[in-house]
């Protein structure tokens, strides 16, 4: 089978681990020819280009700067990106025949583009829901329910789950509320295929206390760790207030390591504050990264609390599969609390309840069976639910031949 995989996500050594590299090298391992088109922005200094990595083509499609670019810069390399990626599809990939189009969210605007390969290829398509716009905008009180540019944005959004054979969201929650408030989709085409990674055995290659050290950590506090994006759905806010009730501790020691729209407020903050218990990073490599998970003993886990879409956040499985516990401080429609509960392998509190997550903190800092036990049953979870080996295997399973597959595939939308 042939698979094209379509994403805004930069991607280029396909031997790295994470949710795409890991999902699109199970393809690969499988006998598959796996086609990745991925940009480069203008920043980079790269043209066009195409290679081979991990055995997988990666098809390099030079667009504007989408990230960290001021918003008339970022709104006009947006507004390009359709054209960009259907002459990178032409140029790259040509006549080549496609079974699968693989697409993600965010963004909505690849309607056009998955259209346009679908009646290409004549291929069927699946869609990896990750990002629910533009309502997430509008919880966020970046956007207006109901003005033009949320009509806009719900057009493309409708039109890009019509395109989809099937949908593969990251909950039963996401499934739930996509039904919910699409109800012209039909129930079968949209199911459950999470956030998902290859395991791997995640270990420190040097005593925790000389990378505490390193790094500037008190060797005997409890270390919180929240790593990844910083930006508005993370819910900062709450960060900020319950880092404030905690600073007078020396027991108790947060790293937040990541990049994104907050990390300057953070960086104002905590300097203006005098904090002594934070430490905060840049992004990280991800050899780098997971040092960070070896020396930390809790891992955190923030959304926003305003949010009516059930987001899932695929840090839950760099904390399961590093074996450390997870608190989670969410909205509650996010189903994540379920998943902890279930399982077993952490702890969750409300967004905006400082209370209930200074006393999560407690439990969890005096407790080291505890976070042990808790660390062990996650990493058990996510072998059992959490594997790219199951995804392929839900996204495979409706890719048995057709009665029209001699027919030009019809084309929804």
């Amino acid at each position: 089978m042939n698979v094209l995989f379509v994403t805004m996500v930069q991607l280029s050594d396909m031997s790295q681990p994470g949710i795409y590299t890991d999902l699109l090298r199970e393809f690969a391992q499988h006998g598959h020819r796996v086609h990745v088109v991925t940009p480069t922005e203008r920043r980079e200094g790269l043209d066009d280009g195409r290679h081979e990595s991990a055995g997988v083509t990666v098809c390099r499609v030079k667009t504007g700067n989408l990230q960290k670019a001021g918003l008339v810069e970022k709104a006009f390399a947006t507004l390009l990106v359709e054209h960009q990626f259907k002459r990178g599809i032409r140029r790259f990939l040509g006549p080549e025949e496609m079974d699968l189009v693989l697409y993600t969210t965010p963004p909505v605007t690849f309607d056009g583009v998955i259209k346009y390969a679908k009646r290409s290829y004549g291929c069927r398509s699946y869609l990896l829901l990750k990002d629910i716009f533009p309502q997430n905008a509008v919880d966020l009180g970046m956007m207006k329910r109901g003005g033009l540019v949320w009509r806009h944005f719900r057009k493309r959004e409708r039109r890009l789950y019509q395109l989809a054979d099937w949908i593969g969201c990251m909950s039963d929650a996401n499934v739930r509320y996509i039904l919910e408030h699409n109800p012209d989709l039909e129930p079968a085409r949209v199911e459950v295929c999470p956030n998902s990674i290859e395991p791997r055995e995640v270990f420190a290659a040097e005593p925790v206390g000389r990378l505490r050290s390193r790094y500037g950590i008190p060797v005997d506090s409890t270390v919180v760790l929240f790593g990844g994006n910083l930006g508005k759905p993370q819910g900062v806010d709450f960060l900020l207030e319950v880092v404030d009730r905690s600073q007078s501790r020396d027991d108790v020691h947060y790293v937040i390591a990541g990049s994104g729209t907050e990390k300057q407020r953070l960086r104002h903050h905590f300097t203006a504050g005098q904090h002594t218990n934070v430490t905060l990073m840049d992004y990280l490599p991800k050899d780098e990264y997971e040092k960070l998970l070896c020396l930390a003993d809790v891992g955190l886990i923030m959304l926003d609390g305003r949010f009516t879409v059930p987001n899932f956040p695929s840090r839950l499985t760099a904390y399961m599969e590093a074996s450390i516990p997870v608190l989670a401080a969410t909205d509650t429609v996010s189903d994540i609390k379920d998943v902890l509960r279930e399982s077993d392998s952490g702890l969750w509190v409300e967004w905006g309840d400082h209370e209930g997550f200074l006393a999560a903190i407690d439990r969890l800092r005096g407790d080291p069976d505890l976070r042990q036990a808790m660390g062990r049953r996650g990493r058990r979870y996510l072998e059992e639910h959490y594997t790219v080996a199951k995804a392929y295997e839900t996204i495979v399973a409706h890719m048995a031949p057709r009665a029209d597959e001699g027919e030009e595939a019809h084309v929804r939308g």
